[in-house]
């Protein structure tokens, strides 16, 4: 069963291979209770709060609110600044104000990835042709992302050409950074333990598997490994992709 906490809204958009640790990182810095109301108490504010502010919220020292404000300050939650000079004012230091920065924590165990099949139907939605049914635009919209990112890891590390072995190793970066949770079958197969859109894919298996498989697909020939292929094998409890060796021509 998936253990879920958002624990700040607004828009982030945290790099794959870092929010999961953000998270518990976050999620751990705020399990302390004169941290956790104090944080609440700045986001209920929707203004800079001074430190002053923030230590009356709880009823402790300035000096101890000091404390908990950097803790927040350094796990991503609040960013600090100095107030604006008021009016003509000259003389006398301007104070310390915290704000939220606006980050969204999500921790899901196992993880989901919900959002981004959200944003895969919402790109089909948008982008549907005239030639097309909505579950074609859907695949198209997800064989694409997939394609993209490709691409740009393929860009990025430059790997030159690439066998089963060495292209699997690089697919399992991006698949442990999407919740796919791969397991080395062996050297030339991966399957993932985990269904990143689950229960979604349970209730829409040709739709939502479809998308998956379109997306593992586009990302394996952004990558250029022609020698590795996305094949649907359907287990239960687990993704219903697997990746491995490509079969000869």
């Amino acid at each position: 069963m998936p253990v879920t906490d958002d624990l700040a809204d607004g828009a982030a958009d945290d790099p794959p291979d870092s929010s999961g640790d953000a998270a518990i990182s976050s999620i751990g810095v705020l399990a302390e209770g004169l941290r956790r109301r104090m944080f609440a108490f700045i986001r209920r504010a929707r203004r800079p709060v001074t430190r002053d502010e923030a230590a009356a919220s709880v009823g402790i020292s300035r000096k101890l609110a000091a404390f908990h404000l950097d803790k927040l300050v350094d796990a991503g939650l609040l960013r600090a600044h100095y107030a604006a000079p008021e009016g003509n004012r000259k003389v006398g230091r301007r104070p310390k104000v915290y704000e939220p920065t606006g980050v969204q924590i999500r921790l899901s165990i196992p993880e989901r990835r919900h959002e981004l099949l959200a944003d895969l139907l919402l790109d089909a939605v948008v982008t549907e042709r005239d030639d097309e049914t909505a579950a074609q635009a859907a695949m198209r919209a997800a064989y694409q992302r997939g394609r993209r990112l490709g691409d740009s890891e393929r860009s990025r590390v430059r790997p030159g050409r690439l066998g089963a072995e060495r292209g699997l190793t690089l697919c399992e970066r991006m698949l442990e950074e999407h919740g796919f949770e791969p397991v080395r079958e062996g050297p030339i197969r991966l399957t993932l333990h985990n269904c990143p859109f689950h229960p979604l894919a349970a209730q829409a298996p040709d739709l939502v598997c479809g998308m998956n498989h379109a997306f593992l697909t586009g990302y394996v020939e952004g990558l250029g490994v022609t020698a590795v292929e996305a094949v649907l094998a359907p287990r239960p409890g687990e993704c219903c992709v697997e990746l491995k060796q490509a079969a000869a021509d």
